[in-house]
């Protein structure tokens, strides 16, 4: 006979959301990628203007392959744009590489998200990695001992979710410090500042959607086990 767990439901209802801010942020960038700003300043030399007038003049801009895999390292110091804002003069472009450079501004002033993401970093990798092999082996071993390996399972996965929610206020204010750069440096109009914004939000979605879902497996996980408990 099969059976339905029917907490697969809340899986699939984080992995709709996923997909919806998926889907969005993609069009959205498609949409802006296509207008070319009045500045016709490329993603580039957005990015290495913004860095300099934050008075930041040790980190690196470069290129990554890849579409939308811009990211900031704070490791190396090293921002690196993809191929879709690298060399692009478009509103998209500009909006991204000001993103990436608010993470830089964070991590030259001390930002207290970005330090905790970061000492949250090693935590969070290894827990995603070895979460779900220790809860199926306590799920399939059964007896005394299965108990200990879900809830070590279950709280491994609890730290790459906290890393899941520090990220949101670490993405949504270097969003806003883009939006400020942006207004304050007059490399956008007025119209384009909009379009950035938009740009901009759909991208957060994501990280909401990202969070969203792995609360909802950590719950998933939680509903199990009390289950198992009971039984």
């Amino acid at each position: 006979m099969f059976y339905f767990d029917p907490t697969y439901i809340l899986v699939i209802i984080g992995a709709a959301i996923c997909m919806i801010a998926s889907a969005r942020v993609n069009r959205v960038f498609n949409k802006y990628a296509r207008v070319r700003s009045h500045s016709g300043m490329t993603g580039r030399e957005a990015a290495e203007k913004i860095l300099r007038a934050n008075g930041i003049y040790d980190v690196t801009v470069h290129h990554i392959p890849g579409n939308l895999t811009d990211h900031y390292d704070p490791r190396n110091k090293t921002l690196g744009l993809s191929d879709a804002t690298y060399n692009s003069a478009s509103v998209a472009a500009i909006g991204v590489a000001a993103h990436e450079c608010g993470h830089a501004v964070q991590h030259a002033t001390g930002y207290s998200p970005l330090r905790i993401r970061g000492m949250l970093v090693p935590v969070a990798n290894f827990g995603s990695m070895a979460a779900w092999p220790l809860i199926l082996i306590g799920l399939l071993i059964g007896g005394s001992g299965s108990s200990f390996l879900i809830n070590l399972g279950i709280l491994l996965f609890s730290a790459a979710v906290l890393f899941q929610i520090v990220t949101l206020p670490v993405e949504f204010n270097a969003s806003s410090r883009a939006i400020r750069v942006l207004e304050n440096s007059g490399m956008l109009y007025q119209e384009e500042i909009s379009q950035t914004k938009e740009v901009l939000g759909a991208a957060a979605l994501t990280y909401v959607a990202s969070a969203a879902a792995s609360i909802l497996q950590l719950l998933r996980l939680l509903i199990i086990s009390g289950g198992r408990n009971d039984d």
